[in-house]
């Protein structure tokens, strides 16, 4: 049996701003097909507005349409198809990569880079290869990175989710699938701080200051925050931030003024090739630099090369922060409960589904941090 389910769904990229008068972004009925083998119906507890989804409104990053968008949340399993592992009343996160589990990166262990999860999402379909959504015209909305998560229910692959205890509030949980997993993933896995390293993090979104959090859990010294907005600065220094600096052109400076010479290890997380080439500049010889925003596709980044073997430079991109979601959501979260991860700070606006045109403004604007959807 179909389940009716109101959805935001993206009519149109690169609508002008602001978009709550341009309204790429509509809400509509959408009916829902049932779960197919492998996969599950969630009813959606909470959903996050990320700066991945702001880039397929814009147009940055191209993806089918109509595409019914979100993908961090929580919620709970209402139906399972046939060997989905996962039973009717199972609390989930939902993570943005439907990892195979058998290809041969999953294997590998590196399930971000799931080749056959990686094709589903470019093509806005589920990971084997369905659409569940139709329109009340008929048309079939695609699918946003497997989660699709604007919307009371989703139907998903039990590959893109994580069972979690039930007494987590969904507002929380949902932090999990993306800004959790990416940022203190990045920090955690791809930069690999360690106690006593001196660690930037340019960019102080949901993701940024993930990363900030976790460099801290991991007992990072020095800790630069950098970000062009006052508020989230301050919101840096509240979560541990030894230092804040306004970004601009003298922010490699005053990096490098005080860490000595340049971070050991210096995220950057806003997907602006400009910022991931000061993020570089800051970073100290012998140092590692990781990104973790989505630049638009085609855009060069410009490096002095020499760099990299005479002063043994580490440059490294990361998916999803290199995490295995169904081992790092429980960890990440277990240090949450513990208060090594104080996550709930992330969360500054709490958003009804008609709000989210103007979610993704504020978003733009830099005035958010993590809004959260609750359907």
């Amino acid at each position: 049996m179909s389940t009716s389910t109101r959805a935001a769904v993206l009519v149109e990229s690169g609508r002008g701003l602001p978009y709550a008068e341009s309204a790429p972004i509509e809400i509509a009925t959408l009916r829902l097909d049932p779960p197919g083998p492998g996969e599950l119906l969630v009813k959606v507890g909470a959903a996050g507005l990320c700066h991945s989804d702001l880039s397929v409104i814009n147009g940055s990053r191209p993806r089918p349409l109509p595409m019914a968008l979100g993908h961090e949340a929580a919620g709970e399993v209402v139906a399972a198809g046939e060997d989905a592992e996962f039973e009717p009343g199972d609390h989930v996160v939902l993570a943005f990569v439907p990892a195979c589990g058998s290809c041969e990166r999953c294997v590998g262990g590196r399930p971000a880079l799931c080749g056959p999860g990686a094709r589903a999402n470019g093509a806005g379909t589920l990971l084997g290869g369905g659409m569940r959504f139709t329109a009340e015209d008929g048309t079939r909305p695609f699918h946003h990175l497997g989660v699709s998560a604007f919307s009371e229910y989703t139907v998903v692959s039990s590959r893109s989710a994580v069972k979690v205890d039930r007494d987590l509030p969904y507002e929380i949980a949902a932090l999990f699938g993306c800004a959790v997993l990416t940022g203190a993933g990045a920090a955690f896995y791809s930069a690999g701080v360690q106690a006593g390293d001196s660690v930037a993090v340019f960019g102080l979104g949901g993701v940024g200051l993930a990363a900030l959090l976790a460099a801290k859990a991991a007992g990072a010294g020095t800790v630069v925050a950098v970000d062009v907005v006052p508020s989230k600065l301050e919101l840096a220094l509240g979560l541990g931030a030894t230092h804040a600096v306004t970004g601009g052109e003298d922010a490699v400076e005053q990096v490098r003024e005080l860490t000595g010479g340049g971070a050991e290890k210096v995220i950057d997380s806003t997907g602006v090739v400009p910022v991931l080439e000061q993020a570089y500049a800051a970073t100290r010889p012998g140092g590692t630099t990781v990104t973790v925003g989505l630049p638009e596709p085609g855009k060069p980044v410009s490096l002095p090369a020499l760099s990299l073997v005479a002063e043994e430079r580490t440059l490294r991109g990361s998916y999803l922060g290199s995490s295995v979601p169904r081992r790092d959501v429980p960890r990440f979260i277990g240090m949450y409960r513990s208060g090594a991860l104080p996550v709930d700070a992330l969360l500054s606006h709490r958003l009804t589904l008609d709000e989210v045109n103007a979610g993704f403004d504020r978003l733009h604007a830099g005035e958010a941090v993590r809004q959260i959807i609750v359907p």
